[in-house]
């Protein structure tokens, strides 16, 4: 038994296909397969029920796996130690990023890292927040950043930093011109949001007092908040953004954000590991360059605004 095959195994269970796990592994399909079947021969017990789709571990794989989990992790534990020591900061990280943060946050955050730290490679993905819950929970990402007290699963989130909400409405609109804004004063006829899934969608909402299921007059399936500013421009809507955007509309359209009447309009920007990710010092690499995009970039952008 090696650490190669549990690793293997793992792929497999995770991704339900030997085809994609081998990709995942940057192998071909037949020498995962052989990997596998060699464990199993060892073990004179299947660990993968291969007649199904996507395939599953049997009852006695899924023991496997849960401490083959618990070996992967042992592991890399002490490659970490002796790196640290030493130290080093190396390998790959997978890390999961929501949409309504990626386009805002990644450009710093990966030119500041790759420059301090060269020899760490990275795998980005943009996921909703239940994706990134499901992905922590099967080893597919290690470290995620969203926004905080969102997930109906119960993570361990650590909090970064928050995020204040504006108002961003239509030259066109009523509101436009106000100095600041209350929740319960915007027509939720006229507010646009982001699709089922986003989760800053349910953040507005709740600041607006509005319900879930209201009738907006454009709902953006994977949309994107540039998509929504875009659409205010040409008609006489309204949504809201967070901070971390503002640097990023020109400055001729500033003076349609406008801030909110109470405090509390904002979103906790948080970060989770995978409860299985051993690389302390990964993480805490990784913290260390949000925080100084979080300082640097976007505490000057209430300066921003007219």
């Amino acid at each position: 038994m090696t650490i190669v095959q549990l690793e293997y195994l793992l792929a497999v269970a995770n991704h339900g296909s030997f085809s994609t796990a081998a990709e995942y592994c940057f192998v071909t399909q037949p020498s995962l397969s052989t990997q596998i079947s060699n464990l199993e021969n060892e073990l004179g017990v299947i660990l993968l029920d291969r007649g199904t789709k996507p395939i599953v571990p049997t009852e006695v794989g899924q023991a496997v796996l849960e401490q083959a989990k618990l070996t992967i992790a042992a592991f890399y534990n002490t490659k970490e130690r002796v790196s640290s020591m030493r130290g080093e900061l190396s390998g790959k990280l997978r890390l999961g990023v929501i949409p309504t943060i990626s386009p805002y946050l990644m450009p710093g955050f990966v030119t500041r890292f790759i420059k301090k730290h060269p020899d760490v490679k990275f795998d980005i993905y943009d996921m909703h927040t239940s994706d990134i819950v499901d992905a922590l929970s099967r080893d597919v990402i290690d470290v995620a950043i969203l926004s905080g007290g969102q997930s109906e699963v119960k993570i361990k989130e650590t909090e970064l930093f928050d995020d204040k909400l504006y108002v961003y409405v239509s030259p066109e609109n009523e509101l436009y011109g106000r100095r600041e804004i209350l929740g319960e004063e915007i027509d939720v006829k006229k507010l646009l949001l982001l699709s089922e899934g986003n989760c800053l969608r349910n953040q507005v909402l709740k600041l607006c007092r509005a319900k879930k299921d209201i009738d907006s007059p454009f709902n953006f399936i994977n949309g994107s908040l540039e998509n929504l500013m875009y659409t205010v421009d040409r008609t006489s809507g309204i949504t809201i953004i967070p901070a971390m955007a503002v640097g990023h509309i020109p400055e001729d359209r500033r003076r349609q954000i406008i801030p909110f009447g109470r405090a509390g309009a904002k979103r906790k920007i948080t970060m989770a590991v995978a409860p299985t990710y051993v690389r302390e010092s990964l993480v805490s690499a990784v913290r260390e360059s949000v925080m100084a995009v979080a300082n640097e970039e976007f505490a000057l952008s209430e300066f921003f605004i007219p």
